[in-house]
């Protein structure tokens, strides 16, 4: 196993754990996905390669009548789910909700991997906090830094979706390319390549209580494809 898959690894494993982030929120006037400080442009890189949504995938939110799979970002298995779930919450739009899942995935990696507290102390909770810290603090006591890079998610996609009772909860699939480096104190090269970019595959459920006033999703679960 070389060292940048090891690096990625590690990086995979502190990613089991339950973040927030604002996702799926459908108005009237069609505000960006992410909502507060987390109110930023997607970067290109990290968009997925040329995926576009159209006026037909974004009509399937708001009423909970035309979820389908004819979004290449939702899969058959996460229909019925979704209907539900927009049936419930009538400001539920899933193309956006895959937009913004999207940017929580290249804006929690970059907290992570650039030990910005603050980004993580507002995306997290206080367990999730408290491990991403533990493992800064680790790093920056070996003097260590990692000089990583989200090269593109190559897809994003809903895998599932359910609703029990006012919990909503959906299942993202993340496909993308990391180039991944460490540097020591001096910052020389200890592992990895900033031009030797890895596949990863993640997945990710959301959840959400539907009763709830602020339109936060916490990140429940993750796994490797």
């Amino acid at each position: 196993m070389t060292p940048t898959i090891i690096i990625l690894a590690m990086v995979a494993a502190f990613l089991g754990l339950r973040l927030y982030s604002v996702l799926g929120k459908r108005t009237g006037h069609e505000q960006d996905p992410l909502a507060g400080r987390m109110d930023r442009s997607i970067p290109e890189t990290a968009t997925g390669n040329g995926q576009q949504e159209t006026d037909d995938q974004h009509n399937m939110g708001g009423d909970g009548n035309n979820v389908t799979a004819m979004s290449p970002g939702i899969e058959r298995a996460a229909e019925q789910g979704l209907q539900r779930i927009a049936a419930a919450d009538r400001s539920f739009d899933p193309v956006r909700f895959i937009i913004g899942g999207k940017a929580a995935y290249g804006m929690i990696l970059e907290a992570f991997w650039s030990g910005n507290r603050d980004d993580l102390r507002s995306l997290t909770d206080d367990d999730v906090y408290d491990s991403f810290v533990e493992v800064i603090e680790q790093r920056e006591a070996r003097g260590e830094t990692l000089d990583n890079r989200l090269v593109r998610i190559e897809r994003a996609a809903i895998a599932d979706a359910e609703l029990q009772g006012k919990i909503a909860r959906i299942t993202m699939r993340f496909d993308a390319d990391i180039a991944s480096v460490v540097r020591d104190k001096d910052g020389e090269l200890i592992a990895g390549s900033v031009s030797d970019a890895v596949e990863t595959h993640d997945i990710w459920t959301f959840s959400r209580d539907l009763d709830s006033a602020t339109p936060d999703w916490v990140l429940d679960e993750t796994d490797q494809a």
